[in-house]
């Protein structure tokens, strides 16, 4: 074998290399994006499993707020229905939302806010969010490192070839969404 045969084999096993290299970490980034968003996926199955418990407390003693029992329900439905990140932020939006209303309501019950079932539900809420909070900051990282991967030369060459796309970010829409549901007594 002549230099130049040797030089062009080393240049193929180095580029062949490389390209394992990239795609093996844009695999093992996509993974952690996955994982991430499990997590996220977690906090908002206990969230929504938390509602049906704080309407039925709610109920005992504003029977009557039916409406505002019926959006919470509503908004719910939706949010186990979302299927991606984007779908799932704008539902969450819109069970937040409505959790504020609910809130209002029992603003409203003096017996309500007193009852333990009632406050423990609220702490528990609000622990939820708050670890709604951690796993989307977690996730959006994953996301940010996955999607610098795929864009950046020359890794997006590998991401390109093997079908590897950007990911999105799971965000709220408004800085209220963003917080715990405020109930002050």
């Amino acid at each position: 074998m002549g230099l130049l045969a040797w030089i062009i084999l080393v240049v193929v096993v180095v580029v062949a290399g490389y390209a394992l290299l990239a795609y093996n970490s844009l695999v093992r980034r996509r993974n952690q994006v996955k994982e991430a968003w499990s997590d996220i996926d977690v906090q908002l199955k206990r969230r929504h499993n938390l509602i049906p418990n704080l309407i039925e407390t709610v109920k005992g003693y504003a029977s009557h707020e039916r409406q505002a029992f019926d959006s919470v329900t509503q908004a719910r439905a939706q949010a186990l229905g979302a299927k991606t990140p984007a779908e799932s932020a704008k539902a969450e939006n819109g069970l937040t939302s409505t959790l504020k209303t609910l809130f209002a309501v029992a603003e409203s019950y003096p017996d309500l806010k007193a009852n333990a079932n009632f406050l423990e539900l609220q702490r528990e809420l609000s622990d939820t969010e708050d670890k709604i909070q951690a796993a989307r900051r977690f996730y959006n990282s994953n996301v940010r490192d996955f999607n610098t991967s795929v864009e950046s030369v020359p890794t997006n060459i590998i991401a390109n070839m093997f079908g590897f796309k950007k990911q999105d970010f799971f965000e709220l829409e408004d800085e209220g969404a963003r917080s715990v549901p405020k109930v002050q007594f």
